[in-house]
């Protein structure tokens, strides 16, 4: 499965630049223009350094004269592009002041994707060539503050190309397109160990089938954890149920002046086996036993179900609730006892 990428930045940040510069070919086309170059949602596949990437190119949404009405429909093609969702946003700024005008932009991305597309985001600065001499680009960064704010909310990610400069022989090993790449990659492929693979969803740019199936999946799911998290407390409940129904026999075998008491105990869960007297009391705690053995499972069974249950309701898999739920019964175990400690 590629990793899907969607590139996000105002008109003139190098999109199309960046993506034939990731991608080690022209494949998007690019335009030296102050118009936007790229007027549609643009997606190629390629395998870079033993990776499978899907980019997403993208018009500069946010910096052009459309209105609000074509632009949620082309982000909406945006995001069918990279269905599911992207994995990674990545959010171009020039090596330059950031300006009012750039901190507009990111607002509007964040008004339109969110601040929880800023979870899956990577800074990456065009024109690198602007770089002083031996700065990098985190010293670059913080000596803004909007600017820090905004990596930092992205998670400390950041790197830097040049599509023009960086790309011939005798670069040094920062100054270079290659090295930046890699370092990249190596960002990328962090966060999809961090993030579980998972990826970047909006319902508000999904389409009415998309919605109602994600929540007939979201019901199924939430009905497998909890039954899940029941099943094994009810199974885990039965079982200490009769193990305290087992230590309540097995003191009274121990100690046969307490067989009245015992019995008594155990009638508490079966009425129907009453004692007349101490004379048949043997005689009735083995007619109660098979009684009694049902009941403390069941007893048992339903204490387990309200820890089972109680346990899941955070569980995001079924398994989760089974662990949860193991975790939950076992710390309860104490409440399953028929008798007081001696």
């Amino acid at each position: 499965i590629p990793t899907r990428i969607v590139l996000l930045g105002k008109t003139g940040a190098g999109k199309s630049h960046l993506a034939n510069t990731i991608l080690g070919e022209e494949v998007f086309a690019s335009y030296h223009s102050p118009n936007s170059g790229t007027n549609k949602c643009q997606s190629e596949t390629r395998a870079v350094n033993g990776r499978r990437l899907t980019l997403i190119d993208t018009p500069g949404f946010f910096d052009t004269d459309r209105s609000e009405e074509e632009l949620k429909p082309e982000i909406m093609r945006c995001l069918t592009e990279c269905a599911p969702g992207p994995h990674v946003f990545l959010i171009l700024l020039r090596v330059d002041k950031f300006t009012k005008h750039e901190q507009q932009v990111i607002t509007k991305i964040c008004d339109h994707f969110s601040e929880d597309a800023l979870k899956y985001a990577v800074i990456v600065f065009t024109h690198g060539e602007q770089l002083q001499e031996g700065m990098k680009i985190e010293e670059f960064v913080s000596k803004n503050k909007n600017l820090s704010n905004l990596v930092k909310k992205c998670g400390g990610r950041c790197h830097v190309f040049d599509n023009k400069h960086w790309n011939g022989e005798g670069q040094d090993d920062y100054r270079n397109n290659q090295v930046q790449l890699e370092a990249f990659l190596q960002t990328v492929d962090k966060m999809m160990v961090e993030k579980n693979g998972s990826y970047y969803t909006n319902e508000e740019y999904l389409p009415p089938q998309e919605v109602r199936k994600r929540a007939k999946t979201s019901v199924s799911n939430e009905f497998l954890i909890q039954l899940a998290g029941t099943a094994t407390g009810v199974l885990m409940g039965a079982f200490f149920g009769v193990a305290a129904l087992l230590e309540v026999v097995m003191k009274v075998v121990k100690n046969p002046t307490e067989v009245m008491k015992r019995v008594k105990t155990l009638t508490t869960m079966a009425p129907a086996a009453a004692v007349a007297g101490s004379e048949v009391a043997v005689v009735a705690a083995g007619v109660v036993a098979g009684i009694a053995t049902v009941t403390a499972a069941a007893a048992g069974g339903v204490r387990g179900c309200a820890l089972g249950q109680e346990a899941s309701k955070e569980a995001k898999s079924p398994m989760e609730a089974i662990e949860k739920s193991f975790d939950a019964v076992m710390k309860g175990r104490s409440t399953f006892r028929m008798l007081p400690p001696n």
